[in-house]
């Protein structure tokens, strides 16, 4: 059968009457982007509850690396399961638990040994990295960027400043939380151009933040994402990342390298900060880990592993099923996933690029591998983002059986399971442009 295939216009009456039920009951705090109600997933095909067949472009916000339910990810959760379901990783040891960590610590990058502290998400693990880095140092105070998205508990809230509905009425979030603008080229909050601007959106620390603000003495550690996810997926200048790492070695600030939407052979490598030679202090990690399975681990260089028995734990981490989903995950990423994100990546951005020269909607195309963004804006010298235009595309493309989802101001997301083909990447650009046309003309 074709796909995607669309039998009924979503939502279909069998995803209208759960919607409606869940919207009884279920909180409300929930952001549902669009009456997708699934059934089944196999690879990067969804069916929802009418029969509709979707091709994901979305991969549960980049989670589902390996693909819907792969085989063999599959086959290690069963086996797994049939074990044991749980034993508490902080007070006991299991082989899963293990073998996973010896494998992250070979994995990601940086010379010497590591540590890894094994979480359910992404925002646990940046929980974790505030906490080891405030703990080793001794100091504080903690930089984030403008733009940056790590999370919704308390302490990764803090860092989080994508936008302000997500902390709207949380305050007082934890103090020492100093943000500075991202290396956003495109739309430069100093309004200068790249190749005559010095990266002065790294010199703007020293220059300024240093100065009056906070001395660098006082600061703990600072996280940045190598690409900002729900910032709009931008990928900074190419001097951006080295010169912060430069920076944060001159003043014992630790690194900490927010990878939990970018990592595991997303972006071409194993982890996007590796495009630029980073070897980060500290690396966070969570979505793509295990295909699905909720897992995060913070992965820390050993020397400054300095806390002590019982300083931090978690009843979930590290569960053995998870732990297991994660390894056979990592091993498909190993045999080939992440050659498929360079190649296949790099044939959607071109594919994404010739679409952006036949239609004055779209603004930008930015991404490495299978983590790519397009604009929607307005074509006036101000670059003005179409979030309204955006979200029409979104909602058409559902409605056609393509699965994208929205980031930053106006820009929609692809990032479909690591195991997408050329051939499918023809239809999703079939029905992007399709759902362009539409719109616009």
């Amino acid at each position: 059968m074709k796909i995607p295939h669309i039998k009924v216009t979503p939502p279909g009456p069998k995803a209208k009457a759960i919607v409606e039920r869940d919207r009884c009951y279920t909180s409300q705090s929930y952001g549902r982007v669009y009456p997708l109600v699934v059934k089944e997933a196999r690879g990067c095909v969804v069916e929802d509850v009418d029969g509709n067949l979707f091709l994901d472009f979305m991969a549960g916000i980049a989670v589902a690396s390996t693909g819907h339910s792969h085989p063999e990810v599959v086959k290690a959760i069963e086996e797994q399961a049939r074990k044991f379901l749980h034993i508490c990783g902080s007070d006991f040891y299991y082989e899963p638990m293990a073998e996973l960590a010896a494998k992250l610590s070979e994995i990601a990058p940086g010379k010497g040994a590591k540590r890894v502290f094994f979480t359910n998400s992404g925002t646990e693990t940046i929980e974790a990295a505030i906490k080891l880095a405030r703990y080793h140092t001794k100091r504080q105070h903690i930089i984030a960027f403008h733009g940056a998205f790590h999370g919704r508990s308390l302490g990764s809230l803090s860092l989080t400043a994508s936008r302000t509905s997500h902390r709207a009425h949380f305050g007082p979030l934890i103090p020492g939380v100093h943000h500075m603008p991202y290396g956003f080229c495109r739309r430069c909050p100093y309004h200068l151009t790249y190749g005559s601007c010095e990266i002065e959106c790294v010199r703007v620390l020293e220059k300024t933040l240093f100065r009056h603000d906070v001395a660098p003495q006082e600061v703990a550690a600072l996280f940045v994402e190598p690409i900002q996810g729900e910032g709009g997926y931008v990928v900074p200048p190419p001097e951006y990342l080295p010169m912060l790492q430069d920076l944060c070695r001159r003043h014992g600030i630790l690194l900490v390298v927010d990878e939990i939407q970018s990592g595991f052979g997303r972006t071409g490598k194993m982890f996007a900060c590796e495009h630029w030679g980073i070897e980060p202090d500290i690396l966070c990690a969570a979505k793509g880990i295990a295909s699905g399975m909720p897992l995060g681990a913070m992965i820390a260089r050993e020397e400054i592993s300095t806390w002590t028995r019982s300083t931090h734990g978690s009843t979930f981490g590290g569960n053995p099923v998870a732990c297991a989903a994660a390894l056979a995950t990592i091993a498909l990423i190993e045999d080939g996933l992440i050659e498929n994100a360079a190649k296949v990546g790099s044939y959607l951005m071109e594919k994404l690029n010739l679409l952006k020269a036949g239609h004055s909607s779209i603004g930008d195309v930015r991404g490495l591998g299978l983590m790519i963004g397009v604009e929607f804006a307005r074509p006036d010298e101000k670059l003005t983002p179409d979030a309204k235009l955006r979200d029409q595309v979104m909602q058409k493309c559902f409605e056609k059986g393509l699965l994208l989802l929205s980031c930053g101001e106006s820009t929609l997301r692809f990032c479909p399971p690591l195991i997408v083909t050329r051939e499918e990447v023809d239809v999703a650009i079939e029905i992007f442009a399709a759902a362009i046309k539409e719109l616009v003309n």
